[in-house]
């Protein structure tokens, strides 16, 4: 018998742990990323056979249908994203933001910038999502109310009314944040597969052919003999794929490892179990077209069945809004949208956040679709553009990734890129026929966002050009300051500058006028890289710049939470000392108007002043003291 040595058993304690953590993070990851993905099993099929383009149930069809689902969920889900994108994070970041923001910066061998079309490109894909997140809400909680309507057509009428009353709280508890129920979304989605796995199965032991559906001729069968039409219901096959960009934008929080594993061990084969259920009951009674997935069900069952749909379906709204909140502080962050209030909603997770006027825009747009399309059928149309159009962008990004930072060879990366596309674009074409029976929806909300961040980028970076045409450098301004001197008063001031070079209005306005300046003062610079998050040890950057001025740069990821004393800290440890209680803090406002030779079109400026003008104010923003902040106004001309 041989007994275990100390660090043996000390490595076999470390192996328990790791085992514990990364289970956990599985469960939780359950509920978090997987969803919306898993709640597809309940309108996908019936979509095929029964919805706006249904086909004709048959064995044929059945079988190819079925192909066309396990293939997509391999090839789309299992290889282009769980293989190969997962490896495109940037810094454990993932989305089509972040892998957008790997792309950004590049230099060709001119020196000049490139990448700016690619970065439109990008920042188009990520506000198609927008769409996505009102129609996800939409579709899922009614394709799941539906359900009452089977148990009994006396609740159909109520249906409606019942959906938009589970929107409404749900979009109202978001203010209270998620952290205290969101412990229970990974169980609740792990009994959803369960169930998803038991009641397919169930029907695969009376039909067990349908188990050859794994080989790929059946689908190029199905597509040869139905053509057109078979090329059209493609789009209906895509929604069991909806959901795959939130697994690869969600990668960050629990790290590729708990996601794949989920994924291959217990995801997929609970899908693919419950999808070839389904078929098998077509198969035996094609009658049940109309709900195949309630048809499963024991009639005793039904109540609880509904339930269960229910719950699983708010959890996949909710990863869904989460992600809109989170995609929208991303852009805050990198300058393509105004500040706005953003509220923690958690002492312990970062990604617990609150936006109101973003969430008040998704219930609005989400109870209009609910309304205006009456049913699961009809919204499943206006589904499947917005991630099909994500998904080619992806693959796109993915290759210049591979290219420029990775330095893969063409010959590798070309075909891979290649195979990506030829899977991608077949949906991609289905979707967009469906381009006047609802699929309009999602793109008219991604151009809307992409002028609002489109708009608002321009904007500033013409407001900056004109700062930096009436703010002299700063070296020169403390020359000027010690040739001519003002009244110094005892103090710290800290000006918040856009650049760190030049003089901010705030302190040129304030010298001018009240020919004053504090003993010590300080620019502090908010800078936001394209990293998802910057180390303590090279956040802050000080300088002593001479005459009793410094300088503080503070540079901050784009999921980061701009914090004043964090820097003020940090800056303590490079010998600047500042009392966050006596400290004034200036800051400069723009009071924006229309030139008459403006240099973006009238709407477009108007657009532009009205969004400054519903902006937050920096003072809450990044975390200032409201009794000690100074405003200095600045009239411009856009």
């Amino acid at each position: 018998m041989t007994i275990p040595t100390g660090e043996a058993l000390e490595n076999k304690k470390a192996e328990a742990v790791n085992g514990r953590r990364l289970a956990h993070l599985s469960l939780v990851a359950l509920g978090v990323v997987f969803g919306d993905i898993a709640t597809s099993p309940i309108y996908a099929i019936r979509e095929c056979f029964h919805g706006e383009y249904g086909i004709a149930v048959n064995q044929t069809n059945v079988m190819g249908i079925l192909s066309l689902m396990f293939w997509a969920l391999v090839m789309i889900v299992g290889l282009k994203y769980m293989v190969f994108v997962f490896r495109a994070d940037n810094r454990g970041e993932g989305g089509v933001m972040a892998l957008t923001a790997l792309t950004r910066g590049q230099k060709d061998a001119s020196g000049k910038q490139r990448g700016l079309g690619i970065t439109a490109v990008g920042l188009f894909a990520a506000c198609l999502l927008y769409g996505d997140g009102m129609i996800t809400p939409a579709i899922s909680v009614l394709s799941a109310v539906e359900g009452i309507g089977i148990i009994t057509p006396v609740f159909t009428p109520y249906v409606i009314f019942l959906t938009i009353a589970i929107l409404i709280s749900l979009f109202l508890i978001q203010r209270n944040g998620t952290a205290r129920v969101g412990s229970l979304f990974g169980p609740v989605i792990l009994a959803w597969l369960c169930f998803l796995a038991v009641t397919g199965a169930a029907q695969i032991i009376n039909e067990p052919q349908v188990i050859s559906a794994v080989l790929p001729w059946h689908a190029v069968r199905f597509l040869v003999l139905n053509k057109l039409h078979g090329f059209v219901v493609l789009g209906a096959v895509f929604l069991v794929v909806t959901g795959t960009e939130a697994l690869y934008a969600d990668m960050g929080h629990f790290g590729t490892r708990p996601i794949r594993l989920t994924w291959f061990a217990l995801v997929f084969p609970s899908l693919i179990l419950n999808y070839f259920g389904q078929g098998a009951l077509l198969l035996g009674r094609p009658e049940t077209a109309n709900h195949p997935f309630y048809a499963m069900v024991p009639s005793w069952a039904m109540i609880p069945t509904v339930l269960l749909a229910t719950l699983a379906t708010i959890i996949a709204s909710q990863a869904v809004i989460s992600g809109a909140f989170s995609m929208t502080r991303q852009a805050i962050q990198l300058g393509y949208l105004p500040r706005l209030k953003i509220r923690h909603t958690s002492s312990t997770q970062i990604g617990q956040i609150y936006i109101a006027p973003v969430n008040w825009m998704l219930m609005i747009c989400t109870i209009a679709l609910v309304l205006g399309f009456q049913s699961s059928s009809k919204l499943a149309a206006a589904y499947g553009v917005a991630v099909t159009s994500t998904m080619l962008i992806t693959t796109m990004l993915f290759f210049l990734v591979a290219r420029r930072r990775w330095q893969w060879p063409l010959a590798w990366a070309a075909p891979l890129a290649g195979l990506f596309f030829l899977v991608d674009f077949p949906f991609f074409a289905a979707n967009i026929s469906k381009i006047l029976h609802g699929a309009w929806f999602p793109l008219v909300i991604g151009a809307a966002f992409f002028t609002l961040m489109v708009t608002w980028a321009k904007g500033r970076r013409i407001l900056a050009e004109q700062m930096r045409k009436i703010m002299p450098p700063i070296h020169q301004f403390i020359m000027d300051m010690a040739s001519h001197p003002p009244n110094k008063i005892d103090g710290d001031a800290v000006f918040l500058a856009g650049n760190p070079y030049a003089v901010p209005v705030a302190l040129s306005k304030n010298v001018k006028h009240n020919r004053v300046l504090h003993s010590r003062t300080v620019l502090l610079n908010f800078r936001v890289e394209d990293v998802p998050r910057v180390p303590n040890l090279e956040k802050v950057q000080t300088e002593k710049l001479g005459g009793g001025f410094h300088r503080i740069v503070a540079r901050y990821g784009f999921m980061e939470e701009f914090k004043l004393e964090t820097v003020l800290t940090l800056a303590r440890g490079q010998g600047l000392d500042l009392n966050i209680e006596s400290t004034s803090f200036y800051i400069g406002r723009e009071n924006l108007s229309i030139a008459e030779e403006s240099a973006m079109a009238r709407w477009r400026a108007s657009l532009f002043i009205f969004m400054s003008r519903n902006a937050a104010d920096a003072t809450s923003f990044f975390s200032l003291p409201p009794d000690q902040v100074i405003e200095v106004g600045v009239r411009m001309a856009i």
